[in-house]
């Protein structure tokens, strides 16, 4: 990476900074000009903990008590059109009870200071190369967690730490994943890679760290928070899916945006159902072939983000994982570095937009993954070499 682009990644820091100061000053972020505190995503997570912390994490899955609990926090009326729900299963209240431990404003920082650097670190291992984790925090995607408190860096995390060890320590890598299972639905393509790249022990170290955890979770908060949890979903799927309460731009998937453009809930189901189907033909299809294992974990970190319709902007610290194993094959030519230019713009301008331009930013980043692929453009190596010759990838006898 040139210093050009080192120093365009230094100023979309500086910028990120001094946008955050200017809210602070304008009254738009933190505080209000009354000096009451604002509520954002995480005020979720850190009711749920206090709640979880008084003997009642059943409660956080209950849409009145944890509104109270988190005007509680706020030490404020909340209006409900301006309540966040709590949708995770019981594992994550660990994390929130340990948060809520502290003062709110403390927590709220806390939480960023804690999931950025294991996202920065994460891209930097992946690309190996000088100035990576710079790049990776100036993706846009940063911007929008550290200004509501959401988990897209630790997602990120999880899934490019899982996909970067998985060759060579398959053990560390599954146990990763298991813990993916916060967010569950972007584990869904997982399984079908693991098994058709052969990697049986990752497979086997995600499964049992998924049980262990939810025992974990069923001790420390009960059966009750496990009940409730069933219950809820439900009563999410009508809110987000059915009637679209948070506003269909806002789901940055093929459902939400079939929804947007008019279509009714069978038929944005049925559109996704096709896409998942495709998806998983593909990622199978690929993850048994010969293909370099970047393109592989490029591919699977892509499609994640598209086989899910509960996607939002802050999750798309994912995209820059996959855009990182893409920058680990090889370096991005005209037209890739024009689309990789497109997907970080579309990203930047979602706020000011009423149309999901990360689904935009995702297929741009798709569209490299496709022309990668061996069986669109072989190597000229492969296309040269004497039939029986043709150089192969093999993946790690540790797998």
């Amino acid at each position: 990476m040139t210093g050009r682009w080192h120093l365009l990644f230094f100023v979309a820091g500086v910028v990120y900074v001094a946008a955050f100061a200017a809210m602070i000053a304008s009254h738009v972020w933190l505080w209000d000009a009354q000096g009451k505190l604002a509520a954002y995503d995480f005020i979720d997570v850190y009711a749920a903990g206090k709640l979880a912390l008084a003997h009642h994490p059943a409660s956080a899955y209950d849409w009145p008590s944890h509104r109270m609990a988190e005007a509680a926090a706020l030490q404020h009326p909340l209006a409900w059109k301006d309540y966040f729900g709590w949708h995770y299963p019981p594992p994550f209240l660990f994390a929130a009870a340990a948060l809520a431990l502290l003062p709110y404003l403390a927590a709220f920082f806390a939480w960023s200071a804690a999931t950025l650097p294991l996202y920065l670190l994460g891209v930097q291992r992946i690309v190996g190369r000088a100035g990576a984790w710079l790049a990776a925090f100036a993706f846009p995607a940063t911007f929008y967690n550290i200004s509501v408190g959401q988990n897209g860096f630790l997602t990120a995390a999880l899934i490019g730490g899982s996909l970067a060890t998985l060759e060579e320590r398959p053990i560390l890598s599954g146990v990763l994943l298991g813990l993916l299972t916060y967010k569950p639905q972007f584990g869904i393509l997982f399984p079908f890679a693991l098994a058709a790249g052969g990697y049986w022990r990752a497979f086997a170290a995600a499964a049992a760290t998924a049980i262990v955890v939810a025992a974990m979770s069923w001790l420390a908060f009960g059966g009750a928070a496990w009940v409730a949890f069933v219950h809820s979903v439900p009563v999410t799927v009508d809110a987000v899916f059915m009637r679209g309460l948070e506003g269909w731009s806002k789901l940055n998937s093929v459902y939400g945006f079939c929804r947007w453009l008019g279509a009714d809930a069978a038929a944005a189901a049925a559109v996704q159902i096709a896409l998942d189907v495709l998806l998983i033909g593909a990622v199978i299809a690929l993850w048994r072939s010969r293909a370099p294992f970047p393109l592989k974990a490029a591919a699977l970190a892509t499609a994640t983000l598209l086989v899910t319709p509960y996607v939002y902007i802050y999750d798309f610290p994912i995209l820059a994982v996959a855009i990182a194993f893409l920058w680990r094959q090889q370096e991005f030519d005209r037209r890739e570095t024009l689309l990789v230019a497109i997907a970080c713009a579309a990203v930047a301008v979602f706020p000011f937009m009423h149309i999901a331009t990360g689904l935009a930013a995702t297929l741009c980043v798709a569209a490299i993954v496709v022309m990668r692929c061996p069986a669109r453009r072989p190597s000229r190596l492969a296309t040269l070499a004497p039939q029986g010759d043709v150089p192969t990838y093999r993946p790690s006898s540790s797998s």
